[in-house]
């Protein structure tokens, strides 16, 4: 390669996405259900934070943690989204570079931050179940604080060497990103220098975010399990567990696509590339929109003023139109009266 081509990469200014490689035909297809997950993230999500807001009773422990879940899916999807959507509708496939840098700590900072807040809910759950008494007095609106701003700061300073690593490495071989984002291993790759110090580092983060916190969710479902197992009768037992069960499910559908998108990404060198570039997006997208779902379907406090909200909004419809209809009998009357109509 010639010393201009070189010097030409060392510092680009812009990165080129590819979106989906091997499946560009397909991208607009493959932009529907994107899209629809989109919808689904952001009307799912702000009802989840517009019923907490609005319900005082809901101002609780767990509920702060879920909306601040919730903010965090937000910032997640829509720091990837608009602009996969601007691939595949538009075919933009431009970023700047320092705006692929920003996006890659989005999505490692909130990542984390979404990590650290399914172990605050597991302790949340563990205090519940097995100090239930003393439910009010650990975590209080005080301690939630505290440990909000700890989940933040934690999440924000792991991902903050990600940019500032990948930043100083010399792009001398090509600009082009077989992604749909600015996926960290991706950018790493290329690079032209010895970047094991990037690689280390991602899995140190990887063994921060999923090793710790799992193992920290794992122990405290340990002694909710065996809290549970001790109820003296059935029913109990099962209206205890299903107080955990949608924490559980949510806990699933985070972890598993991340964890195998890490390694695949590492280690999965004779998979196709579009299916890594799948498993890339599933554990962006899916996560996001299946949290208020499951949250909504199974936290009954919240299925039950969702479906308040909407009885109450259809009364109101209801009421309006009969009022309406009312008004036009009414001034139909007047004009047969009036010998207006025949």
């Amino acid at each position: 390669m010639s010393a201009s081509n070189t010097f030409d990469f060392t510092n680009p200014s812009t990165f080129i996405l590819l979106g989906i490689p091997g499946l560009e035909v397909a991208h607009v297809w493959i932009s529907i259900p994107f899209c629809t997950m989109y919808v689904i993230v952001i009307l799912g999500n702000f009802t989840i934070l517009f019923i907490v807001k609005r319900d005082p009773s809901l101002h609780e422990p767990m509920y702060y943690f879920l909306c601040m879940l919730a903010v965090t899916d937000l910032v997640l999807s829509t720091s990837t989204l608009p602009k996969i959507l601007a691939i595949f509708w538009f075919n933009s496939r431009k970023i700047d570079f320092s705006a692929c840098f920003s996006q890659l700590y989005f999505i490692h900072c909130f990542s984390a931050i979404e990590s650290g807040i399914f172990g605050v809910m597991a302790f949340d759950r563990y205090v519940a179940i097995c100090h239930p008494l003393r439910h009010s007095t650990i975590l209080t609106n005080r301690m939630v604080v505290k440990i909000g701003l700890a989940v933040v700061l934690r999440g924000s300073m792991l991902a903050l060497p990600f940019p500032f690593l990948v930043r100083q490495w010399p792009y001398c071989r090509t600009n082009i990103i077989p992604h749909t984002h600015c996926e960290h291993m991706y950018v790493v790759k290329l690079a032209c220098a010895d970047t094991r110090v990037s690689s280390y580092y991602g899995l140190f983060v990887l063994f921060c975010e999923i090793g710790l916190d799992v193992f920290f969710i794992v122990v405290s479902y340990t002694q909710i399990l065996r809290a549970i197992f001790s109820l003296s009768t059935k029913d109990a037992r099962l209206k205890t567990f299903g107080t955990c069960s949608s924490h559980l499910c949510v806990i699933l559908a985070f972890y598993m696509p991340t964890l195998f998108s890490s390694l695949t990404t590492r280690f999965g060198h004779n998979l196709p590339r579009h299916f890594h570039v799948f498993i890339g997006n599933v554990y962006l997208l899916v996560p996001p929109m299946l949290n208020p779902i499951i949250y909504g379907a199974r936290a009954k406090p919240i299925r039950d003023r969702l479906l308040q909200l909407f009885s109450h909004k259809g009364t109101k419809i209801f009421l309006w139109c009969s009022r309406f209809e009312t008004y036009v009998h009414a001034d139909l009357a007047g004009d047969m009266v009036l010998g207006r109509l025949p």
